[in-house]
């Protein structure tokens, strides 16, 4: 494993990427930061990090450049934009985009990368804003061996469990997987805990009675206690998961695949945004099956 690289440009600090770059201050790396509102990368400019007016200007000269945006334009801004870090006066060595975003921006953000001697890594996460701020992160891998050698030592100071899964685009079909089985498991939690509170039954000891059985999930442990409590403030915003599951939708549609929980969740995630919640935390879906109770 090469050694890791110490100047990183890093694009995003919104709830995920702000705790992402701490860890990479803490670990000793040099920081430069670009995001859109420049106040939330206060607390890493405070830390040392330097501030870039551009992804351009972020990416310039550095070892390693790692982005965490919105939505896919975003991602295509970023890196292919006339602002964008591959039109930096010097490019960084490898570009890493851990947006979870289309599989095909992913393999031809790297063509280009690569006609200009430059690696590039579809790199996106699952666990949220806990595993951002415990560097427990899921990362999804994808990318050309030798990119992905370069900049493995970062991101296992973000995260705890690291897998290639193949070539450019590759990560980000294996995150499609993951939001897959998100979407399906979520209606699940929320429907369960609403039952469980129309029975009578008190939603901690149920939730302490499934977690450790075969309906145990991620979901179950971390967000079913947010239900209860009644806190909905966002680890992942509704309208970037529900941008998630469009993606899902349509790369399974090209591949003649029909999936229809999937469908469904879609379906319930619209009506949830419609009715004011698309900043809220995906189980914020609770309250609005409570609504459809009543």
């Amino acid at each position: 494993m090469n050694e890791s690289p110490r100047r990183i440009g890093f694009i995003g600090t919104g709830v995920m990427g702000a705790p992402m770059a701490g860890h990479l201050i803490d670990a000793g790396h040099e920081l430069t930061v670009h995001t859109r509102t420049k106040s939330k990368a206060q607390d890493l400019l405070d830390r040392g990090a330097a501030w870039a007016d551009s992804p351009a200007e972020a990416a310039d000269g550095q070892d390693v450049v790692i982005s965490i945006v919105g939505t896919p334009r975003d991602v295509e801004r970023t890196h292919l934009g006339e602002q964008g870090t591959l039109s930096a006066t010097k490019p960084p060595v490898v570009i890493v985009d851990m947006t979870t975003s289309r599989p095909y921006l992913a393999a031809r953000i790297a063509e280009v990368a690569k006609a200009k001697g430059v690696g590039a890594v579809d790199a996106p996460v699952s666990g949220g804003d806990v595993g951002a701020r415990d560097a427990t992160l899921s990362i999804m891998i994808g990318g050309e061996d030798g990119p992905v050698r370069r900049v493995w030592p970062i991101l296992e100071v973000m995260g705890r469990q690291l897998v290639h899964h193949g070539p450019p685009g590759a990560g980000q079909h294996a995150k499609m997987v993951n939001q897959i089985l998100v979407a399906t498991n979520i209606v699940g939690v929320c429907e369960g805990l609403l039952y469980a509170a129309k029975a009578g039954l008190d939603p901690e000891k149920v939730i302490e009675s499934v977690a450790s059985g075969a309906a145990g999930s991620w979901s179950v442990s971390n967000l079913g206690p947010r239900m209860i409590r009644r806190d909905f403030e966002p680890g992942f915003f509704v309208e970037h998961f529900i941008k998630d599951l469009e993606i899902a939708l349509d790369e399974s549609a090209q591949m003649g695949l029909v999936m229809p929980g999937l469908a469904l969740a879609r379906r319930l995630y619209e009506e949830v945004r419609a009715q004011g919640h698309g900043r809220k935390a995906i189980h914020v879906l609770l309250p609005v099956l409570e609504r459809m109770s009543d």
